[in-house]
């Protein structure tokens, strides 16, 4: 047995979904839901308000009219291509040679999770980009990353008015009434669509100004609210009481192209949404899935729906290359059921 049998996609893509098992899915994986379709193109029926729009009355014995689609929109885009590799360390696959007939297999095990470990981060790094594209969707309305001389900008047309500002900042925590702010988005979204979003997701910092507004702690406890020091479950069980609301604390990170470390979800940003799927997060036909899946020299596995695991055999110098490689975009069905809010 040799590197070539022990470093492929198949055993990559084995230890990445036993290593998976029980992990708690991404926010936007939840509200997006992964599915597979082939090729490139991505294209969606986006509904303009969600309202039903009546029958028309006719007279017995007389054709139907024909009902045009007013209210929806043919959304069709083209998704985007990610790949990125990575060789086998020169140090690990000597390691790993020394001890292939030594007989001492947790040793084995060990050089083997080693180099199956730095291949994850290749797969964590598609599932990044897909959240990252996912929350800028649930934050912007928009998704624009740059990065390689590609620059991926998508406007999914978000009503305007549905986008809007606190009546005063919240962390003017004296001052602010978020939960005005916040019935006055709801009854927006509700009066515009007939649908009342319930759901709702912001970062620790924003968080943070509702746990420390005085008008919520007045109104949870008129005789000491100043002095209240809310919980996390203190302040969850008076937003659903109050106003029928949960939110969801979004403070997850990733490190972008350049290396700097962001926030998937921005500070200061609320934004509302209802219950369900919002829409889909889409994955189309690699390359890689189209015309390598068949072949000897390069093996390929598909993990996470639509992310391609490809390692290739090089005889000069003697090594494996590991790639991901995927063909993403979400659809954003719901958009007009959602209230993005700036809140600072």
């Amino acid at each position: 047995m040799n590197i070539f049998d022990i470093v492929t996609a198949k055993e990559i893509a084995s230890y990445y979904t036993a290593l998976g098992q029980g992990q708690p899915p991404y926010l936007g994986q939840t509200l997006f839901p992964n599915s597979k379709q082939l090729g490139l193109d991505l294209s969606w029926i986006k509904g303009s308000k969600g309202l039903p729009a009546v029958l028309k009355p006719a007279a017995f014995d007389t054709k139907a009219a024909l009902r045009d689609r007013v209210g929806f929109s043919k959304v069709e885009t083209e998704m985007p291509f990610f790949k990125e590799g990575m060789l086998v360390k020169e140090k690990d696959r000597q390691e790993l040679n020394k001890v292939m007939n030594s007989g001492n297999q947790s040793y084995i095990d060990m050089i083997v999770n080693k180099i199956f470990d730095d291949k994850m981060t290749l797969v964590e790094g598609a599932k990044a980009q897909a959240e990252r594209m996912r929350m800028q969707l649930l934050s912007t309305g928009m998704i624009a990353i740059s990065a390689n001389g590609v620059a991926l900008n998508y406007d999914y047309k978000m009503p305007a008015e549905h986008k809007g500002n606190a009546a005063t900042v919240w962390s003017n925590l004296t001052e602010s009434n978020p939960i005005a702010d916040i019935l006055g988005w709801m009854d927006k979204v509700e009066g515009d669509t007939g649908v009342r979003p319930v759901r709702a997701t912001c970062t620790r910092k924003t968080w943070s100004y509702l746990l420390g507004n005085k008008a919520i702690k007045m109104d949870m406890n008129a005789t000491s609210g100043d002095k209240i020091i809310l919980t996390d479950s203190m302040l969850e069980q008076y937003l659903m009481a109050k106003i029928g609301l949960k939110v969801a604390i979004n403070s997850k990170k990733f490190i972008d192209e350049t290396g700097a470390q962001k926030n998937y979800f921005p500070d200061d940003t609320f934004t509302l949404f209802p219950e369900g799927n919002l829409g889909k997060t889409w994955f189309g036909t690699t390359p890689e899935e189209s015309d390598l899946m068949s072949g000897t020299d390069a093996i390929v596995s598909i993990v996470e729906t639509g992310i391609a695991l490809t390692t290739i055999k090089h005889t000069d110098p003697v090594n494996v290359e590991t790639k991901a490689t995927m063909i993403t975009l979400p659809s954003f069905e719901r958009i007009d059921e959602v209230f993005i809010a700036d809140v600072a």
